[in-house]
């Protein structure tokens, strides 16, 4: 053994797995799946029944979670697809920055700064209109494959 101390740095994540495998004939509607690389919710699942020679068939028609986006998927039910973890998280909102992003608060007292306002017009109006009203508003993160974006927005009554 050499006296020496190795210094290591570390450029990766922890490891863990942006997807897990599950078998196509047990993902089921309201499910997620990554069709073309895309985190999606099952909106629809059909199974063709086994050919003379071959596999049953699922037929996935599901929506990307982040863009709206419909993608369509054909895989044999006995093979495996990729399903992405994914997490909603709620946030208290503080702040929106000049250049679209918003500040928010954690569970343990910190900010987090690096999400940018939603895409969605209606969901952006509701965020806007009601940090200027002085409302105390809880946004809903939902994150999958290393992606984030606000999702939903809930009032919790206003600022004393």
């Amino acid at each position: 053994m050499s006296d020496e101390e190795h210094h290591f740095e570390s450029k990766a994540d922890a490891g863990a797995s942006k997807t897990y495998p599950q078998q196509a004939g047990t993902i089921r509607k309201n499910g997620y799946i990554v069709i073309k690389g895309r985190p999606c919710k099952v909106v629809e699942v059909s199974t063709s029944k086994t050919g003379k020679h071959g596999h049953a068939k699922c037929h996935f028609v599901a929506i990307d979670i982040f863009n709206g986006k419909k993608l369509e998927d054909i895989v044999p039910s006995s093979h495996n697809c990729d399903v992405p973890h994914v997490n909603r998280t709620d946030y208290q909102l503080i702040d929106i920055s000049e250049d679209g992003f918003v500040s928010l608060l954690t569970e343990s007292g910190n900010t987090k700064d690096d999400l940018r306002l939603p895409t969605d017009e209606s969901l952006l109006k509701q965020v806007k209109d009601g940090l200027q009203e002085g409302k105390d508003l809880v946004v809903s993160v939902m994150s999958a494959m290393g992606e984030e974006q606000i999702n939903a927005i809930k009032d919790i009554g206003t600022k004393n």
